[in-house]
């Protein structure tokens, strides 16, 4: 397969506003903030509490840490999967009312991912910082002063980024440095200070990705996957709700001086981009991943199968059965205690059971 066709699912996505998510959903209660993966169920994961607490002193809804903590405690913060609503998120960073989002596509297939901060520490990895909402007021500064003016005088086509960064070796989402050179090449107009800062952040480029793959799966066999660190899910196309298996770890590799058994279960939205074919599905055009992963990924990870809907481009869970073998989802590895973050990147492989939908509506 070449890049070129392994970015066609991404034909007609285009970038083309930078929205509050107030904005964006207008009727969602402001103290309600979207995570990813299906809705969580028992103890809230450390890492999506510490992504929380930032999104809740960003907000101005808490004074300090404890505060955010009794609020989240008492029921007076809320949290719900972020893809019931049209939002994708990556690992544990949660949305809250006034994050900026990236917006692909039009009407009600309209599809939003928040910008990201730059190379941990940051809330994405669940790290509770001192700075973090600090970040985050930069983010909105930086977003509503220049990349939004940016994206609405030229919508970015995600299409040719996408196949540029394939052929320079990316999967487009454990890589993502080719991807994200490839898009600010394309954002005309933004100061070399502003340029430059983006730049050193490898990935950037990740959720405006995210944004254009659920705007493909709106109406393809799967219509949202994810993890939340508890559990791993999708959602059918004409399912309400979703089917859920224990979220095991990622399998990879960790970074020096992390403890396997401290690993978080799968988590983040950003399966998404898998399921359009790329991530685990394009590691035959990452040699460096397959390198990296040689103890642990199975045999057939160099290999593209015939698991997608031709008219979609994206997983078919009917191949899949047939297949007989999980697609590899590629994820971070974050720990599970309060103070790692990121520990690793590597690879989820899903139980084949979550692909029996009886539900799915064709």
């Amino acid at each position: 397969m070449t890049p070129a066709t392994l970015a066609a699912p991404f034909a007609g996505a285009f970038w083309h506003d930078l929205v509050t998510r107030r904005q964006a959903l207008p009727d969602l209660p402001e103290r309600t903030l979207l995570h990813a993966g299906p809705p969580l169920r028992g103890a809230v994961p450390t890492a999506v509490r510490n992504a929380a607490v930032v999104a809740a002193l960003f907000e101005g809804l808490a004074g300090s840490s404890a505060e955010a903590l009794e609020l989240l405690k008492q029921g007076h913060l809320t949290l719900a999967p972020a893809q019931d609503h049209g939002v994708v998120t990556p690992l544990a960073q949660v949305v809250s009312a006034s994050m900026p989002l990236i917006a692909v596509g039009e009407g009600a297939a309209t599809r939003y991912a928040p910008l990201v901060e730059g190379p941990p520490p940051a809330a994405r990895f669940g790290t509770l910082s001192t700075d973090g909402a600090a970040r985050f007021r930069h983010l909105a500064r930086l977003a509503a002063d220049h990349l939004a003016p940016a994206v609405r005088a030229r919508p970015l086509a995600v299409e040719p980024v996408v196949t540029e960064a394939l052929a320079e070796g990316d999967d487009c989402h454990s890589r993502t440095g080719a991807l994200t050179r490839a898009l600010l090449d394309r954002l005309p107009g933004l100061p070399e200070a502003i340029r430059a800062e983006l730049a050193n952040n490898a990935s950037f480029a990740l959720t405006p990705l995210m944004a254009a793959a659920a705007w493909r799966l709106h109406d393809a066999p799967i219509t949202a996957i994810g993890g939340n660190g508890v559990d791993f899910g999708l959602r059918a196309r004409g399912a309400s709700q979703w089917r859920t298996a224990p979220a095991t770890p990622p399998r990879g590799t960790l970074l020096p001086g992390a403890d396997e058994a401290n690993a978080l279960g799968a988590i983040g939205d950003s399966a998404v981009i898998d399921a359009c074919g790329l991530g685990g599905q394009a590691l035959g055009l990452a040699p460096t991943l397959l390198k990296e992963w040689a103890d642990s990924l199975p045999d057939y990870a160099a290999r593209r199968r015939p698991l997608f809907e031709p008219a979609s481009g994206t997983l078919d869970p009917e191949r899949i059965l047939a297949d007989g073998r999980p697609p590899i989802i590629n994820l971070a590895i974050l720990g599970r205690d309060e103070a790692s973050g990121l520990i690793g990147r590597g690879f989820h492989l899903p139980p084949l059971s979550l692909f029996d939908l009886p539900e799915t509506v064709s």
